[in-house]
């Protein structure tokens, strides 16, 4: 059996990516070999650069190239407050909401037996020393509310819960500017089961 030629290697690489199948993997290629060269290096360098510089940092576990993060290093954020969430990009949602000035806890994952994702996979060893630092006071569970990240959630506040710490978890309920019709019925039982005084 012959090895794979370079392209076939290229549009194999290309597939590594989250949501990217056999053809587009296949178009990608094709489009950078044949009308981007400039792209196809700028991309081949930044991706050297980011492996080679990106690291996690000491406090949050978020990207960075430095061994404590901005976020982490701001002195005027709420420092004992720790939200926790499952991917760098939950973070960045986070912080556009602008509801939300303190510390974070990126767990770059969510438990999941069934793809053999368990807690050592998750840092969570990280995040308890985090959350019982003696500066933290609350921390709140912001992942998703995904079956991996409803189970994620009732594992981490057990696991803090039972260390003392006082443990929230963000809310479920209807999108700002949805309209009843348009909702399904699983958001709308859990807006009203999670219902507050008016």
């Amino acid at each position: 059996m012959k090895s794979p030629s370079t392209l076939e290697e290229l549009i194999d690489a290309l597939r590594c990516l989250p949501g990217v199948g056999p053809k587009s993997a296949q178009r990608m290629a094709f489009h950078l070999l044949q009308r981007d060269h400039p792209g196809a290096l700028r991309l081949g360098r930044a991706l050297d650069q980011a492996l080679a510089k990106v690291r996690h940092c000491e406090r949050c576990n978020n990207f960075t190239e430095l061994p404590v993060c901005e976020l982490c290093s701001s002195q005027r954020r709420d420092q004992a407050s720790l939200c926790v969430v499952e991917t760098p990009a939950d973070l960045l949602m986070m912080e556009q909401a602008q509801v939300y000035d303190g510390m974070y806890f990126v767990l770059m994952g969510r438990l999941s037996p069934l793809d053999g994702i368990g807690p050592k996979d998750i840092h969570l060893d990280r995040l308890v020393k985090r959350a019982l630092d003696g500066i933290v006071k609350e921390t709140i569970l912001a992942t998703n509310f995904t079956v991996e990240g409803e189970a994620t959630a009732h594992y981490v506040g057990e696991l803090l819960g039972a260390r003392g710490m006082k443990v929230s978890r963000i809310a479920r309920g209807l999108p700002v500017g949805g309209e009843l019709e348009h909702v399904d019925s699983g958001t709308l039982a859990q807006a009203m089961i999670e219902r507050r005084p008016a």
